[in-house]
């Protein structure tokens, strides 16, 4: 996806002025160019693809899972363009095709939430991801994130987990216990 940084500047000063803040004020100086970057980072996991990072490095695997505990990622919600964050658990047991760099599923996590999602969503994309790239024996995703969306608007609730958890194969009846 190519952002056109001109054009997210002068959005960022129409909706500045929509709110009545005009272009002058001192303390505005610089906004739209520095909003217009902060989403061209933040959405920047849309050219991403999963099949270019989940490459085995390896046909023989131990046997034991792999597992990254409280990955951090931080996301947007699609309805709001309100920021939600969290953290995940992603790990797998590798299958005969083998395993795959560490910082290969970090990667892949972080372009899904670099895009404007839903968690539940999101959760899914990983999980599909690994799961035809990897061909695990088995293999899970878990989500728990607090939404802005909610602390902020609506119900103004704070400090609300919300977890989502997909497990594949062999870990849909028997999950490590990072996925219970």
């Amino acid at each position: 996806m190519c952002i056109d940084i001109e054009r997210a500047e002068r959005a960022v000063q129409d909706l500045l002025a929509s709110f009545g803040l005009e272009q002058g004020l001192p303390e505005l100086n610089g906004t739209p160019a520095r909003v217009a970057a902060f989403w061209a980072e933040r959405l920047d996991g849309y050219g991403y693809d999963p099949a270019s990072d989940l490459q085995p490095i390896s046909e023989k695997s131990e046997a034991c899972p792999i597992i990254l505990e409280n990955v951090p990622f931080a996301s947007t919600c699609e309805h709001h363009l309100a920021p939600f964050s969290g953290r995940m658990a992603l790990g797998y047991a590798p299958g005969d095709l083998g395993a795959v760099g560490l910082s290969k599923l970090i990667r892949l996590a972080q372009a899904f939430a670099h895009r404007l999602q839903i968690q539940e969503r999101m959760t899914r994309q990983i999980f599909d991801a690994m799961g035809a790239h990897l061909k695990p024996k088995g293999w899970g995703v878990q989500v728990v994130a607090e939404h802005t969306c909610i602390a902020h608007r609506g119900v103004k609730i704070s400090d609300v987990p919300i977890t989502t958890i997909l497990l594949g194969g062999e870990w849909q009846n028997d999950p490590p216990s990072a996925f219970r």
